[in-house]
């Protein structure tokens, strides 16, 4: 049997994009199979009896070498922000590449801390920094310094010690340019450098709060129990600088969409599931029910999402374990099939991302498929005609098209980058000054505006010369050209629309890194845990790959 691709004008839309979760093909479950095997140490632990100092951890093998330096500063509370206007936070990070000498820590020193205002150099690869959830900090703490584990209850609250507030990569800051690391094999997947600081910034986390707990009280003191440690993660504070990213790598998005839609067809293509398969299946489904319960939120938007994936998700228990047989011909596309009936586009792409647990052999050469040589789909065909481009519009985009721009609400907002932070921002046109800084980021909107031009452009008219009287159109001709080849590669949405809700595309990234508990604040920022189950550095020669679904807490 033959399952087709889903059909991009469904599956691109915001609100099922915004409904994706974590999978086998997340980039930080990826990233534990692929340096399972790397030898891990922690080089140096040069903290003060408070906790204050630096630290140094690596990842190793045969001749590579990759290491976190961390610097701990004491800040004062009412300097302490995850906002991105913030100069000081308790910890930053780099990671290095190789082995960093005494004289490259010494000019760390000067610069990780201050980050963005810093400068680093080629031997940087990400750079990044953190807080601490000081009331958790401080009782885990104190828990240890008298000897007892911390309050499983408060933990299962936030889930992490520590919250980074951004990871750089790519070039800023002076760090290493993309070219000079791209053809490294272990680091080919996406964000690989970006998952491996924040595991190791998590270990960090560990032993900070052990070594503070004991020089607080060395005769009583206790370590963190490792049970407990595992089912900690780390926090991420992310704003609207993340979302203008999947408008702006289309192919990168396409290859990430395209791995999970070719990953459903093939399990949905399976014509006999054998028990093994359909019974971790089954499992993960059941103990993933925990990670719904103890997602805990302050927002009513997301408390309803949760609640109506918790009710789904329950009622696909009792419809596999009442009136399934996973011994019929094709199992998992009747399972899709009836999810697609019954149940809420979060529960669908819940389900979807569990179908896939069982079938390593089929995700494992998908996530090689995952990165983008994007260079090589920048040049425009100017060659092609003006019916060339119709065309392709008319097919690519027709929910786009139907979209009336004249009308208020569809053209409500603008996106623009903020002058002190250089950061995206997302303002209402009719409200606020700046919309002749817009970012070309409105691309349902210059779709339709170029359609519009070409409806009384000659047919027979190449590209170029359509150009030179049309250039500031050039952006989108070009996405017309990429989404030809590339099916995923756009949001088939309004991304300036009065009820946009910047969160989904905040999710979707968020989702492919392996997030989980995604908390809303608004709807332009959210926090999040990663790694929270996640195997401790000593245990990933040997580990459950399934740990996802087991936190405890």
């Amino acid at each position: 049997m033959q399952v087709e691709l889903r059909d991009p004008n469904t599956i691109m839309k915001l609100s099922r994009l915004g409904s994706f979760h974590q999978s086998k093909l997340s980039f930080l479950r990826s990233f534990l199979n692929e340096f399972k095997d790397w030898e891990y140490k922690q080089d140096l632990f040069n903290l003060d009896e408070n906790g204050y100092g630096e630290a140094v951890y690596s990842f190793k093998k045969d001749r590579r070498v990759y290491s976190l330096v961390c610097f701990a500063n004491h800040i004062k509370d009412e300097e302490r922000s995850d906002r991105v206007i913030a100069t000081k936070w308790d910890a930053a990070f780099t990671l290095h590449d190789g082995v960093p000498s005494k004289k490259d820590i010494e000019r760390l020193k000067n610069e990780v801390p201050k980050q963005e205002v810093g400068r680093l150099s080629y031997k940087e690869l990400t750079l990044s920094r953190a807080n601490k959830s000081v009331r958790l900090f401080n009782h885990v703490t104190e828990s240890l310094s008298q000897g007892l584990q911390p309050d499983l209850n408060l933990l299962s609250k936030v889930g992490y010690l520590y919250r980074t507030t951004a990871v750089y990569g790519s070039g800023k800051f002076g760090l290493a340019d993309r070219f000079r690391i791209k053809n490294r094999e272990e680091i080919n997947g996406p964000f690989r450098l970006e998952m491996m600081l924040v595991y190791l910034v998590r270990q960090f986390t560990f032993d900070q709060v052990n070594h503070v707990a004991y020089h607080k009280n060395p005769k009583k003191a206790v370590k963190l129990d490792e049970q407990i440690s595992k089912n900690l993660g780390i926090g991420n504070s992310t704003g609207l600088g993340m979302a203008p990213f999947i408008v702006n790598h289309p192919t990168l998005l396409n290859n990430w969409i395209l791995s999970r839609e070719i990953a459903l067809k093939k399990i949905r293509e399976i014509q006999n599931v054998n028990k093994m398969d359909s019974e971790l299946f089954i499992d993960c489904v059941k103990k993933s029910l925990t990670n719904i319960t103890s997602w805990n939120t302050d927002s009513e938007y997301q408390k309803n999402k949760i609640n109506n994936l918790l009710k789904d998700v329950q009622k696909f228990l009792k419809f596999i374990e009442n009136d399934f047989d996973f011994t019929r011909e094709y199992p998992f596309n009747s399972i899709y099939k009836w999810l697609e009936k019954e149940t809420c586009e979060e529960c669908i792409e819940y389900i979807v991302s569990i179908m896939m647990e069982p079938y390593s052999e089929i995700t494992e050469p998908l996530v090689k498929e995952m990165s983008s040589d994007e260079e090589k789909f920048f040049n425009i065909p100017t060659h092609r005609t003006v019916e060339d481009l119709r065309n392709i519009i008319e097919k690519k985009y027709p929910n786009i098209l139907e979209i009336n721009f004249e009308k208020k609400e569809n053209n409500q907002n603008f996106w623009f980058i903020s002058k002190n932070k250089e950061e995206p921002r997302l303002a209402d046109r009719f409200e606020e000054h700046g919309s002749e800084l817009e970012q070309p980021l409105a691309i349902a909107r210059d779709i339709k505006k170029l359609y519009e031009i070409l409806m009384v452009s000659k047919n027979s008219q190449t590209v170029s010369d359509f150009l030179i009287k049309n250039s500031n159109l050039r952006h989108v001709i070009r996405r017309v050209f990429i989404v030809e080849k590339f099916p995923y590669s756009e949001i088939q949405d309004n991304t300036i629309g009065k009820n946009i809700m910047p969160i989904d595309m905040l999710r979707l990234k968020l989702s492919f890194f392996g997030a989980l508990k995604f908390d809303p604040r608004s709807d332009k920022w959210l926090r999040i845990c990663m790694f929270q189950g996640a195997p401790l550095p000593h245990e990933l020669k040997n580990y459950d790959e399934q740990w996802v679904y087991k936190t405890s807490i």
